[in-house]
């Protein structure tokens, strides 16, 4: 009997990281319905940049290799163990193609205020839906932040 509960709670588990269908649109009506908010009810909240001190990010046409490097060091050491490369989930959502779904600033906004993001971003708390594991804050620093943008960026393809 133990054997079939567990059996049960794990497709359950599973079944609930798996594909990532519909789920788009629903975040997509998710910040339009936030945008049209945040025009009456809470005008400091920009869903395309999300919540937290970037706003204005430069990002260069071509890739920082060395700031690409130091943020590889970072996500194998914090990020690793729950992201994947590719756009398959492991934990949490595969790194593949997020720079070009997220503005630099909501991207370095979710990575250094992750919980303020989650309780605020519709596109965040979508993703919630989908993984049921809450990201935990990495107290990662603004340059480790940089540097991880950059690894994503070159992960992305960037040259």
């Amino acid at each position: 009997m133990k054997t079939v509960t567990m059996m049960l709670a794990l497709s359950l588990w599973l079944s609930s990281c798996g594909s990532n269908e519909g789920s788009s649109a629903s975040a997509d009506s998710s910040a339009q319905a936030a945008s049209s908010e945040s025009a009456g009810g809470n005008p400091d909240y920009d869903p395309k940049r999300g919540t937290g001190k970037f706003t204005d990010v430069v990002i260069s046409p071509t890739l920082d290799k060395a700031l690409a490097e130091k943020g590889k060091a970072t996500s194998d050491v914090k990020c690793g163990s729950c992201h994947k490369l590719t756009d398959e989930k492991l934990v949490g959502p595969g790194w593949k193609g997020v720079t070009s779904r997220h503005t630099p600033a909501w991207i370095l906004n979710f990575m250094t205020n992750t919980d303020e993001m989650i309780n605020k971003d519709p596109v965040a708390q979508a993703q919630l839906e989908i993984c049921l594991v809450r990201m935990p804050n990495q107290n990662l620093s603004d340059d480790e932040a940089k540097s991880l943008y950059e690894y994503m960026r070159q992960n992305d393809g960037v040259k």
